[in-house]
């Protein structure tokens, strides 16, 4: 996946979580990349506050290119705590 490629390209996101994150800011691949999955989800609570973990999931394991459920627990955990320390 190009970083010029649009985030609805993104593997694990539906229109819906597409056109969040586009309103957020996030409208490429690339802006994923550069902000990382924590603050590409943040941006998004801000304006989505009922936007779940699920979407977290999905931009961490999207931009690594593999299902948001082949994600450990222990990787959760790490997504989790890094949001709470935002």
């Amino acid at each position: 996946m190009n970083d010029e490629d649009s985030i609805a390209a993104l593997k694990n996101l539906g229109p819906k979580s597409a056109d969040w994150l586009r309103e957020s800011g996030v409208a490429t691949v690339g802006d994923l990349r550069r902000l990382g999955p924590v603050v590409a989800y943040l941006l998004v609570k801000e304006r989505r506050p009922r936007a779940s973990l699920n979407l977290l999931w999905a931009l961490a394991a999207g931009v690594q290119g593999r299902d948001w459920r082949d994600l450990s627990e222990a990787a959760k955990s790490r997504l989790r705590r890094a949001v709470d320390a935002a």
